[in-house]
């Protein structure tokens, strides 16, 4: 299976693209979409979108995994996120890709074995896991690796699961 991570962001996006299944994952590519700081808000959702269609053609996802946006007490910074959030689900769901929410304690868990972790050790369990010979930079991009990892581990799994129950139930 092939997962997008999206660490959504207004600023800094991160993404990462990940092949494997439960056990087993290898990079295929890590990066993260600067947008413009002196564009107006719109003009950087639609440079966002630009760069997340340009993965998703190059790339091929089966999935794409999104960080699910979190209440905060800076509200700003959520509605940022949230608009960010949106351009990856519009831009996934313009190419019928299927679009995944994971919570950050999850991530942690499923990259590290505690939803505790924090990014230093997030980061450490990526690169361990994908055996690269660096960590990924900024935080950005490994966390939309560590949110690809998360789904090829625990989102495929729960998927197989609500399948057989529905097919159970009929």
């Amino acid at each position: 299976m092939r997962v997008l991570g999206i660490d959504p962001g207004l600023t800094r996006c991160g993404l990462g693209v990940v092949d494997g299944r439960a056990g087993r994952a290898s990079m295929v590519a890590v990066g993260v979409v600067r947008t413009p700081a002196d564009a107006e808000p719109a003009q950087r959702l639609i440079f966002l979108e630009t760069e997340l269609g340009a993965w998703m053609d190059r790339f091929s996802p089966e999935v794409v995994a999104v960080e699910r946006v979190f209440a905060d007490t800076n509200v700003t910074s959520v509605m940022t996120t949230a608009h960010a959030t949106a351009i990856a689900l519009l831009t996934a769901g313009k190419r019928g890709i299927p679009v995944v929410f994971h919570t950050p304690t999850e991530v942690k868990a499923a990259v590290t074995g505690s939803g505790r972790a924090d990014k230093a050790q997030v980061t450490v369990m990526v690169t361990r896991i994908l055996k690269l010979a660096e960590a990924p930079r900024p935080a950005d991009a490994a966390d939309a690796l560590a949110l690809a990892i998360c789904h090829l581990w625990r989102g495929a799994a729960t998927a197989r699961l609500e399948a057989l129950a529905r097919a159970g139930a009929r």
